[in-house]
């Protein structure tokens, strides 16, 4: 069981009244906030300020950023050309993989501790580190503290690639997600509609998080290229404009999106409204068509490099033997 289907699983067990009430009501908070760069005891600090402030305003879910822990790299080009590289590039990513986590780790083992502490489900973006390749990964919680598992980001987008890997490891289909976290660093109206559709055609709710940016959340590096948004009222260039959303599976906007500032997101989520939506439309059920169209999952994690001894030979290539 992937991570999202067993917080999913839990948190409805865990809600009062939820196998005898017609509908049952879950409170979900999006943290719409800035990593601070290349500090990542500080950027875990300011979570557990936000998680704690959710929990006091009654969420049982608390859903963070793509790459929150780590920074999602915006404008970043690390020094990157066709067949160019240079040395502030590569010190920027010395940088940069410093801030990333280990998964297991020590920093794992601290938001399990908030989780717990708060008791909210978790779900946390984070930059992983693994030797010296890194992925985008969401990480989930349980509210007893529990790391239930991780989910790497399966396809980086544009320029991601440069600096990403894809690796499926907790891969799920849509059959049975009814809260579908979307944690992003896209705030586009374009975005709103990727997101409003995904709702409809799951029949789930939908946790669009993107992180709200300044320029002077940055550090100062000459090579950043970043497309700003200017705030009159406060002088300020924004660099990313938040637009963190909740929608529900009928398509209605429950919350958000906030554009202005660093907040949370937060909405009830009343889940008698998954059945109402599968009424007219349930891909996986009675609107699916398995007879002419089936999609196969491989759940497996799949290393790139596997080392056999050479003292053990595959059956097919061993020699006979004398009788």
């Amino acid at each position: 069981m992937s991570g999202t289907e067993e917080m999913s699983k839990a948190l409805k067990a865990s809600t009062p009244g939820f196998c005898d009430m017609p509908s049952t009501i879950v409170r979900a908070s999006i943290v719409q906030a800035s990593t601070v760069y290349n500090d990542t005891p500080k950027t875990i600090e300011k979570a557990g300020e936000f998680i704690a402030q959710a929990a006091s305003d009654g969420a049982q879910l608390v859903v963070f950023p793509e790459a929150y822990i780590g920074g999602y790299p915006r404008g970043y080009r690390f020094g990157i050309g066709v067949g160019v590289h240079n040395e502030a590039g590569r010190d920027c990513f010395r940088r940069y993989h410093a801030s990333a986590i280990v998964v297991p780790g020590p920093e794992v083992d601290q938001l399990a501790e908030m989780a717990r502490k708060n008791k909210v489900y978790l779900m946390m973006g984070a930059m992983e580190k693994d030797g010296y390749t890194l992925y985008c990964t969401a990480l989930f919680f349980s509210s007893e503290g529990r790391f239930l598992g991780k989910h790497r980001k399966v396809m980086p987008t544009s320029l991601e690639r440069c600096i990403w890997d894809s690796l499926i490891i907790n891969f799920w289909a849509a059959a049975g997600i009814e809260l579908y976290c979307a944690p992003t660093a896209d705030g586009s109206t374009e975005w709103q509609s990727s997101m409003m559709h995904i709702a409809l055609e799951g029949g789930c709710f939908v946790m669009s998080a993107c992180q709200f940016c300044k320029r002077k959340d940055f550090p100062e590096h000459a090579d950043y290229l970043f497309t700003d948004w200017y705030d009159d009222q406060h002088q300020e260039a924004i660099v990313s404009q938040g637009g963190s959303v909740i929608i529900s599976p009928l398509g209605k906007i429950l919350a958000g999106p906030n554009f202005e500032s660093e907040c949370l997101v937060t909405a009830d989520l009343d889940l008698g409204d998954i059945a109402r939506a599968k009424l007219y439309f349930d891909v996986v059920g009675h609107y699916s068509r398995p007879d002419i169209f089936n999609l196969r999952v491989n759940e497996n994690q799949n290393k790139p490099v596997t080392f056999v001894s050479k003292s053990v030979k595959a059956a097919d290539d061993s020699e006979p033997q004398d009788n």
